[in-house]
C-alpha cells in the first residue's frame, strides 16, 4: 500500500558555530545558531563604544571640574590672580594649547571601531525574506497545533526553556507580513492581538490607527462587513481626518444599504457566516488530517492490534556483528510496519556527522516532476547535506550498521542525508518514493525506485516534531535514536534492496 509521511512543524538541534553568507537562514536552526555568536560580537563591540564614550566624557567631566574652580577663584580677584607669574603662564598656556586639545577630544568619534565591525558583520545578517520565513513559521506553528495568538504572544509553549514574549510591535509586524502574503485570517488575529495588548496599557512604538486600519480592511476581505464598519469607526474617532478611513465608511455604508434594500433572508446570512468560515479555515482535508496527527490527534489503536507490537531483543537475523549484542527494537506500527531502534549510535558519531555536515548544509531541494531539475522547495523548511562512505569511516560504519540490521545492500542506497530543520522546519505530505508521473526520478542513480526509509532522529525535542503517515493514521515522535519504515510496496521491486537514508538533526 502507498503511503504519505510528514515532518509536522519543529525546530531541532545543535551545531557548531559556522560563518557563511546569506542562505535562507531561518530553514536551519544549525546556521541560525551563528546569528547568536555574531549578535554577541556585535554586543561586545557595542559595550566597548560605550566604555571608551564614557571614558571619553570622564576626562571632559575632570577638566570641567577642574577649570570651574580655578575660574571661579580667579574672577574673585582677576588682577591678584593674575599677578602670580605662573598663573598668567598658565592662562596663555589653557587658552592656546590645551582648550584645543580638549576641542579635538570632544570632536573624537569613539564610534569607528563598532561602526567597522558592524559594517564586516552586516553581510552576515538575514535579510527580509528571513524575517518574512520567521513570521510564516510563527504561523505555521500556530495553524498545525492549534495555539491562540495570546497563548503564542505570552510564550506559554510546551517544552520551551527560555520563554520570550512578543510584545504590540511584534504582533503588528506579524498582521503586516500576513497582510502582504493576502492571508487576511492571520492578519486579523495578530492585529487583534496587538490591539489587544495595547488596550491593556502596553507602552509601545505601534499606532493604534494603522493597526485599526489594517484591521477593519482584513476583516471586510473575510466578509463580516459589520465589523469592519465598527473598526473603522472606531479608527475615526482616533483621527477623524483618516483620508482612507472615511472613503471605506462610505463605501461600506453603500453596500450596507443594498444588502437591505435587497431584504436578505436570515437563511442567506447563515450562509454567509458559513462561507467566511470556510475562508477562514481554507485548508484540504489531507492537510487538517495531517495537522491533527502531529498534534497527536490521530487513529488510536485498537486494544486488539496494540496487542501486536511489541519491543524485543534484535540480531539482525543471526548476523554474526549482533548475535552477542542485540540491539533494541521496538515496534511503532503494524501495517505498514514501523520499527524503532534503539541506542545504535553514539553520541561521538552524532557529532562528528554534524561536523561533516554543517559546511554543506544548502536549502532542501526536490526534483520537479516534469522537467526533472532540482528546484527550492518552499513547502520543505529545511537545509540538507549528503555524506559518502568513503570519505568518514564514522559514514561508513553507519551504513554498514543499517546494512546488517536490515538485511539490505546499501551499494544500492543514496548517500546519507542529513536534513536539519529551521523555524518551524517541516515537510509536507509527500511520497520518498518515486511515482508513475516521475518514470526518470532515479533513472540517473540506476539502482531503481525507493523501498525502504531509515531514519537517525540526532537530537531530541522539547515539543512536537512527529513524523506522521496521514493515509494509515501513525504519528512517530522522535528521540534520539532511529527508525526505519517501509516506502510503496506496491512499486514493481526492480532492485529489491533499493532504500533511501536521511538524518534529522
Amino acid at each position: 500500500m502507498a503511503f504519505k509521511k510528514v515532518w509536522c512543524a519543529l525546530a531541532l538541534g545543535f551545531l557548531l558555530p559556522f560563518s557563511c553568507a546569506h542562505t535562507d537562514f531561518f530553514t536551519s536552526i544549525g546556521h541560525m545558531t551563528d546569528l547568536i555568536n555574531t549578535e554577541k560580537d556585535l554586543v561586545v563591540s557595542l559595550k566597548d563604544y560605550i566604555k571608551a564614550e564614557e571614558s571619553k566624557l570622564e576626562q571632559i567631566k575632570k577638566w570641567a571640574e577642574k577649570l570651574d574652580q580655578l575660574t571661579a577663584t580667579a574672577t574673585k580677584d582677576p588682577e591678584g590672580f593674575l599677578g602670580h607669574p605662573v598663573n598668567a603662564f598658565k592662562l596663555m598656556k589653557r587658552l592656546n594649547t590645551e582648550w584645543g586639545e580638549l576641542e579635538s577630544l570632544v570632536l573624537k568619534d569613539m564610534s569607528d571601531g563598532f561602526i567597522s565591525n558592524m559594517t564586516i558583520q552586516r553581510q552576515f545578517f538575514p535579510n527580509d525574506e528571513d524575517q518574512t520565513g520567521a513570521a510564516k513559521a510563527l504561523l505555521r506553528l500556530q495553524d498545525t497545533y492549534n495555539l491562540d495568538t495570546d497563548t503564542l504572544s505570552r510564550g506559554n509553549l510546551p517544552g520551551v526553556k527560555h520563554k520570550s514574549f512578543l510584545t504590540a510591535e511584534d504582533c503588528f509586524e506579524l498582521g503586516k507580513i500576513a497582510y502582504t502574503e493576502a492571508d487576511y485570517y492571520h492578519t486579523e488575529l495578530w492585529m487583534e492581538q496587538a490591539l489587544k495588548q495595547l488596550d491593556e496599557g502596553e507602552v509601545s512604538s505601534a499606532d493604534k490607527v494603522y493597526i485599526l486600519d489594517y484591521l477593519s480592511y482584513a476583516v471586510y476581505q473575510q466578509g463580516d462587513l459589520a465589523k469592519a464598519m465598527a473598526l473603522t469607526r472606531r479608527l475615526l474617532e482616533l483621527d477623524p481626518e483618516h483620508q482612507r478611513a472615511n472613503g471605506n465608511m462610505k463605501y461600506f455604508e453603500y453596500i450596507m444599504a443594498k444588502e437591505k434594500e435587497a431584504n436578505k433572508s436570515s437563511t442567506d446570512s447563515e450562509e454567509q457566516e458559513k462561507e467566511t468560515e470556510v475562508k477562514k479555515k481554507d485548508y484540504l482535508p489531507e492537510r487538517r488530517k495531517y495537522e491533527m496527527l502531529c498534534r497527536g490527534e490521530g487513529l488510536k489503536m485498537t486494544p486488539r492490534r496494540q496487542k501486536r507490537l511489541f519491543c524485543r531483543y534484535y540480531d539482525g537475523n543471526r548476523n554474526p556483528r549482533y548475535i552477542l549484542g542485540p540491539v533494541k527494537q521496538e515496534d511503532e506500527w503494524d501495517k505498514p510496519r514501523i520499527v524503532r531502534f534503539l541506542d545504535i549510535i553514539s553520541d561521538e558519531e552524532i557529532e562528528t556527522v554534524k561536523e561533516l555536515a554543517k559546511p554543506r548544509l544548502r536549502r532542501a531541494t526536490i526534483s520537479n516532476p516534469i522537467t526533472g531539475a532540482l528546484e527550492t522547495a518552499h513547502y520543505r523548511i529545511s537545509k540538507s547535506a549528503w555524506l559518502s562512505g568513503y570519505e568518514s569511516p564514522v559514514v561508513s560504519r553507519i551504513n554498514t550498521r543499517i546494512q546488517d540490521l536490515t538485511g539490505l545492500d546499501v551499494s544500492t542506497a543514496e548517500e546519507l542525508q542529513v536534513a536539519n530543520y529551521g523555524v518551524g522546519g517541516q515537510y509536507e505530505p509527500h511520497f520518498d518514493f518515486g511515482r508513475k508521473d516521475e518514470p526518470d526520478a532515479f533513472k540517473e542513480l540506476g539502482t531503481g525506485n525507493r523501498i525502504a526509509t531509515w531514519l537517525f532522529y540526532m537530537s531530541d525535542v522539547s515539543a512536537g516534531g512527529a513524523t506522521v503517515f496521514p493515509e494509515v493514521g501513525a504519528s512517530v515522535w522522535p528521540r534520539k535514536v532511529s527508525r526505519i519504515h517501509p516506502a510503496d510496496k506496491s512499486t514493481p521491486p526492480h532492485h529489491p534492496h533499493r532504500k533511501s537514508l536521511k538524518m534529522n538533526l
